[in-house]
């Protein structure tokens, strides 16, 4: 599958994959909503998000932060919506909200998981309250 990333930037991207019909997926996966192949990669940390919703889970999995709030994003990429789910860097966040992914080399503590720290990736993004 060959890719050209529309944004070469040296740090941590956001990933998402651009197809022939014009979607865009993040996650990017293999296949398409029309079944082809993706035909680019969009980083999505250049952009800003709204938050369509939000959550604050107080039973969280082991390693990760408690509480942790949680957000579904829009992002708008040349007016194609792409949505995704992360964690937010406050608690203070409400639906409409303006944020911007941020880059976190542990979103989780690794030694506290049930697998070798090894055998997993640790990093992400966080999504950050735009002021």
């Amino acid at each position: 599958m060959s890719q050209e990333t529309e944004d070469a930037s040296d740090g941590p991207t956001m990933e998402a994959y651009r197809y022939p019909d014009g979607s865009i997926t993040y996650p990017g996966h293999p296949y398409g909503p029309g079944g082809e192949e993706p035909t680019g990669t969009v980083d999505l940390s250049e952009y800003t998000a709204e938050v369509v919703t939000w959550t604050t889970s107080t039973a969280t999995p082991p390693g990760v932060r408690e509480p942790n709030t949680i957000a579904i994003v829009e992002f708008d990429v040349d007016g194609e919506p792409v949505r995704a789910i992360g964690q937010v860097t406050t608690d203070e966040v409400d639906v409409g909200d303006a944020v911007e992914p941020v880059y976190c080399e542990e979103l989780r503590d690794p030694e506290a998981g049930i697998r070798e720290p090894e055998s997993q990736e640790w990093d992400g993004f966080r999504f950050e309250p735009v002021e």
